[in-house]
């Protein structure tokens, strides 16, 4: 990336080829860092209802990162599929992608963000902590795990 790098960040279909490899890259990296039986994995078409809400992040035309919310009852959002391609780590995409998200998700009256991270994902834990968001017990219908952490945060609409 260079000083006169181009960065948009959008909604787009999780359905395209860009999100398809992105989604791919996210599972198999997650596959490696957690075990099975706590890998909460969507493929593309899981992220393709109303529910869900996928924010692209682009470098120069080329899909760099990606974050999604999905809306649960009661008010609740849940950050899903967070990831940042290795060559674009550091360029604070995934802040962007939350801030979009958060501003979303607050316009539309939900009152709490919620989300299941890998206890082993320092960098994510790391972003969310910065974002305002405190480790809780186990959120929605997530069960109890050594290998996930879970975080909150309230939202004031917009």
């Amino acid at each position: 990336m260079t000083a006169s790098s181009s960065i948009t960040i959008s909604v787009e279909t999780p359905l395209s080829d860009d999100m398809r490899a992105m989604i791919g890259e996210l599972n198999a990296t997650l596959g490696s860092l957690t075990p099975d039986e706590a890998n909460y994995s969507m493929s593309a078409e899981d992220m393709d209802g109303p529910e869900t809400t996928v924010f692209i992040a682009r470098v120069d035309g080329q899909a760099a990162a990606c974050g999604a919310l999905y809306r649960h009852a009661d008010g609740i959002g849940e950050l899903k599929r967070f990831y940042s391609r290795p060559q674009f780590q550091g360029l604070g995409l995934a802040r962007r992608i939350l801030e979009h998200v958060s501003e979303l998700a607050a316009r539309e009256g939900l009152t709490r963000l919620v989300l299941e991270t890998g206890h082993n994902y320092q960098a994510a834990r790391r972003l969310y902590e910065q974002a305002g968001f405190s480790e809780c017990g186990p959120v929605l219908d997530y069960p109890e795990s050594p290998y996930s952490v879970f975080y909150t945060r309230p939202l004031r609409a917009a």
